[in-house]
């Protein structure tokens, strides 16, 4: 009888071992399969909001079983743009002002351009002939700048663009850290030129390479080479720390400039749960809150991931 049931009981513990067995070889392929999302590729622009934005995105996928190719400062608009367009990178933080300049056929009037909800739905439109979705933006308007130190903004009264009109009319010093893409784009530089009626000289300009706005915005707070203004980016966490002061745009002279990630239609489709994870982050960052991130990397010397990972954390977006 003893060994009747014993045998009866290795039977038991026989069958629910191997039952456990195949739970567990279930539960870990169900996990592999959620850890094989992707791969996708990430880029961005070569400033200190693209490369926070990408990492930001990035960690979000990944802590949603993404695996993710990092190439987060991909280069200037045109070569991000690019890449995407070619299929070299997945998906991209952009802004919503760019319309402008990647659909010069499409005259985007001057009405949409600085309205918030009309130029993002017509980047959406537009954009379609090239597969590529915008997903919802962030409320942060990251437009074209100019900020000059407050020490010539005081001494000289000038406060805005109509100021700064009359300042270069009458001669006086004034010369420009910017990048090549700033000074050449007809919704940059050219935007304001046209908008206030000035141009600027050649000598009146030091091109910089790439787009990061803490070195331009450095050398205007330095003086470096006579530089005494720089292109900016409204959600800059630099400028204020460094003493200077963006001008008005009174007459609006370039687009609202609103961060939106894109992302290839084809990538969108198989994975629609990129927008339910991307769109709540970006809804969040408000120019506050971008401006304080930016600056801690900026200024703080912090690293991108780092920072983007700590906010994740903090809004509970990531555990």
């Amino acid at each position: 009888m003893k060994s009747a049931i014993s045998s009866s009981s290795n039977t038991s513990r026989n069958t629910f071992a191997k039952w456990v067995s195949i739970g567990l070889i279930c539960a870990s392929s169900l996990g592999l399969a959620a850890a094989q999302k992707g791969p996708l590729t990430i880029g961005s622009k070569i400033d200190t909001e693209g490369a926070l934005l990408c990492q930001m995105t990035k960690l979000l996928l990944e802590g949603n079983f993404f695996t993710i190719k990092d190439r987060c400062s991909t280069g200037t608009t045109p070569i991000v743009r690019k890449a995407l367009l070619e299929g070299e990178i997945d998906l991209y933080p952009e802004y919503t002002g760019n319309v402008v300049y990647f659909f010069p056929e499409a005259k985007v009037s001057v009405e949409i351009a600085k309205n918030p909800a009309k130029i993002y739905a017509t980047a959406k439109s537009l954009d379609t002939k090239n597969k590529i979705v915008w997903l919802k933006p962030a409320p942060a308007n990251n437009t074209w700048a100019i900020a000059i130190p407050i020490k010539l903004s005081q001494s000289e009264n000038l406060k805005s663009f109509t100021d700064l009109g009359k300042y270069l009319k009458a001669g006086k010093v004034f010369k420009l850290a910017a990048s090549q893409e700033f000074a050449d784009r007809d919704d940059a530089l050219k935007g304001f030129e046209k908008a206030y009626g000035f141009t600027l000289t050649p000598e009146q300009l030091l091109i910089l390479p790439g787009g990061n706005t803490t070195q331009t915005e450095t050398a205007a707070a330095q003086g470096t080479s006579g530089v005494n203004a720089a292109m900016a980016y409204g959600t800059d966490g630099t400028i204020s720390a460094l003493g200077l002061v963006v001008l008005n745009d009174p007459k609006g002279g370039v687009a609202v400039y609103q961060p939106a990630m894109t992302v290839r239609q084809a990538v969108n489709s198989k994975y629609p749960e990129l927008a339910k994870l991307i769109n709540p982050v970006f809804a969040t960052l408000t120019k506050e809150v971008l401006s304080e991130l930016n600056g801690k990397i900026a200024i703080g010397g912090e690293n991108a991931s780092k920072v983007a990972g700590d906010y994740l954390r903090v809004k509970g977006f990531l555990k």
